[in-house]
């Protein structure tokens, strides 16, 4: 893709995403992640009244009289994106691959929170980080956040979500928004996220094909991994394949529902032919 495609493209999403923004989001964005943090603002003199845990006793031992810590309301946050570009986001059979669903859904979190003139980062991983952009307002660098997600060329086909999650632990220690956005086919990040959630406010969005769900029968298949590249003889004629197959993808459905559940984040599921528009203001207003 040359450098016109891909600026009309990146224009092309602009239009569609910000639109969504502008009308439909932004509002439930703000009201959604409205619990701010709070920061350290002055001290002054106690007066009477005045919440006796908030004395600063550094300043009181020196004046001799107390003082107390005066906080104030955390007016701007930090939104950071976590984006799968694995092999298996290359994947659909209805009208979009979920590579372009996933950068719509950034996109349009990415303009929503710009509109609350807060500060937006990106990390895109694979099995390990394969880009960092740090968080930064402007719609300059919204735009540049979508081209990355265009045009980006994964160094591994792997998918690894605990990478991913240790990363953001070890480069964020400001409280964060945090969209995870992924096929979640890959397991054993409870223990990475659990860390991580007790930090950041954490939403997990599950994109995926409905041909994902069922192995359909249509006799000797040759079937490629989208992440090892392996290629496989299989026979999809033969049920007990079929559910075995349904029975692994069903186990990584519920591993990634009951993950997110305990370690206190938010889950959103978002097939490729559904309104994920629809899905996320649900989201937005079920926890507003």
């Amino acid at each position: 893709m040359d450098t016109k495609d891909i600026l009309k493209k990146v224009r092309k999403i602009e239009i569609k995403t910000k639109r969504l923004s502008n009308h439909i989001f932004s509002g439930e964005y703000h009201s959604s992640f409205k619990g701010r943090g709070m920061t350290f603002s002055e001290v002054r003199q106690y007066q009477f009244g005045d919440d006796v845990r908030a004395i600063d006793w550094n300043v009181t031992a020196r004046y001799n009289e107390p003082y107390i810590k005066v906080f104030e309301e955390e007016r701007e946050l930090t939104m950071m994106l976590l984006v799968d570009v694995s092999g298996s986001e290359s994947f659909g059979t209805q009208n979009s691959f979920k590579k372009d669903i996933v950068t719509e859904i950034a996109a349009t979190m990415a303009f929503s929170a710009t509109q609350n003139n807060d500060k937006i980062g990106l990390i895109l991983f694979s099995d390990q980080v394969e880009l960092f952009i740090p968080p930064k307002k402007g719609k300059s660098h919204v735009l540049r956040i979508i081209r990355e997600l265009i045009e980006f060329t994964p160094k591994s086909k792997k998918t690894d979500v605990s990478q991913a999650l240790k990363f953001l632990s070890g480069v964020l220690k400001k409280r964060a928004i945090v969209f995870l956005i992924s096929d979640f086919m890959s397991g054993d990040f409870e223990h990475t996220l659990k860390i991580a959630a007790k930090r950041h406010d954490i939403t997990g969005v599950r994109v995926y094909d409905v041909r994902e769900e069922q192995m359909p029968n249509i006799g000797l298949v040759n079937m490629a991994d989208a992440e090892t590249g392996e290629t496989l003889l299989v026979n999809t004629g033969s049920k007990s394949v079929r559910l075995q197959y349904e029975k692994y993808y069903q186990e990584r459905v519920k591993y990634f529902k009951e993950t997110f559940s305990r370690c206190g984040a938010g889950a959103v599921n978002t097939r490729t032919d559904e309104s994920y528009v629809t899905k996320l203001l649900g989201y937005f207003k079920a926890r507003a």
